[in-house]
């Protein structure tokens, strides 16, 4: 949900192939290297934001909680006619999980150990930070509603270690970060560690789905810890994916992700389906469930093969940018602006919710600009350094 194609093609425009000329070509001044640049797969970038967008509509108008405090009453009462299509958007979330299972296999395919790590930790970390100061120094704001964690817990928070040491969290999302953090770790101890090779992805692939299954029968805290049977399918899905990408005809690369999809599908409908019941906040339709998901599957299945090379527009590259920070802030922050608009400046609801969205989109442009810009280079650059 929070990585971007450039960064794993290792330029913003595509990746920089150096061809060497066989020995009959080679003359005595050495010829400079070939560069070929490949589009961007901007399409993708299109996708996370859309994600992104369903998680807040989620946020906003798809469930109860916090956001009635801001609204004033819950979101079922302020969206009649879409509160229901709206409680779908938490599947925005499996969507980002596919999008970062084929990007890290791409980041990662050919990178050392610690150029990962360095990529990984300055794409994750700085907006993370800004976003911790940000809804802290909000909430503990004597005119806003909502309890401030304790300093003690917003420390932890910078860590990103705050949901297996069981400390408050600051940004209600970030348990999906905790999710991304392990597939990271899984992916550079089994992939990224030994090389990437076709046969070693395609090894560990079957392996986690494997494990992950046994975790799941065995019930083992430490087993669900480190395998995540929920959310694996959709990591495991995206790496075939890659996989797809790199030779549409890998049999096996179609088998990962069919089964991926199958098991993901199931994970998502025991989560989140529920027979009919007045006390729900919405009674969602399995059949809905099973279509968003493949939708995840199916789109960025459409990118890796090449079919929306046609959208290659310039401000899906900001789109994708602004993604992540966006993610971040949107939920917490949301709450305080939804309550300013909606109860303060009596904007309509439908009114609330566009210009809730647009200020988070500018604050997240603002991160972007200033806190990302600025630091994830040199975050990358002193991870980068070879020791002495």
């Amino acid at each position: 949900m929070i990585d971007t194609p450039e960064e794993a093609r290792g330029t913003s425009t595509g990746t920089v192939v150096r061809t060497v000329l066989p020995p009959a070509e080679t003359s005595a001044v050495t010829p400079k290297p070939v560069v070929r640049r490949e589009n961007r797969l901007r399409a993708l970038d299109g996708l996370r934001l859309v994600a992104a967008l369903m998680v807040a509509c989620y946020h906003y108008g798809g469930r109860d909680g916090e956001v009635v405090q801001a609204w004033g009453s819950s979101p079922r009462h302020q969206f009649p006619a879409l509160h229901q299509l709206f409680a779908y958007g938490c599947l925005g979330v499996q969507v980002f999980f596919v999008i970062s299972g084929f990007v890290i296999c791409m980041s990662g395919w050919g990178r050392p150990l610690r150029s990962f790590f360095a990529s990984r930790a300055s794409r994750l970390l700085p907006a993370y930070w800004a976003a911790i100061v940000i809804v802290t120094a909000v909430f503990a704001l004597p005119v806003v509603a909502y309890k401030a964690v304790s300093p003690s817990d917003a420390l932890v928070n910078l860590t990103m270690l705050q949901q297996p040491l069981g400390v408050d969290r600051v940004l209600g999302v970030c348990w999906t970060l905790w999710a991304e953090v392990r597939f990271y770790a899984l992916f550079a101890l089994c992939i990224v560690l030994p090389g990437a090779n076709r046969q070693r992805v395609i090894l560990f692939c079957a392996g986690w789905t494997l494990a992950a299954a046994i975790a799941q029968g065995v019930h083992e805290p430490l087993l669900d810890t480190v395998l995540m049977p929920e959310y694996a399918p959709y990591f495991i899905g995206g790496v075939g994916l890659y996989l797809v990408h790199r030779n549409r005809r890998d049999a096996y690369a179609w088998g990962i992700v069919g089964v991926s999809w199958l098991i993901g599908q199931h994970y998502a409908v025991q989560r989140l389906w529920h027979a009919p019941n007045p006390e729900f906040f919405s009674n969602r339709s399995s059949f809905v469930i099973i279509l968003v998901v493949t939708f995840g599957y199916v789109a960025v299945a459409a990118i890796a093969l090449g079919w929306l090379h046609w959208a290659n527009w310039r401000w899906l590259t900001v789109a994708g940018a602004l993604t992540y920070p966006f993610y971040l802030v949107h939920e917490h922050l949301g709450w305080v602006v939804i309550k300013a608009y909606h109860r303060g400046l009596h904007i309509p609801s439908y009114g609330t919710f566009l210009a809730t969205i647009a200020t988070m989109l500018v604050l997240a442009w603002l991160l972007n600009r200033f806190v990302e810009n600025l630091l994830t280079p040199r975050l990358r650059a002193a991870l980068s350094k070879p020791r002495a």
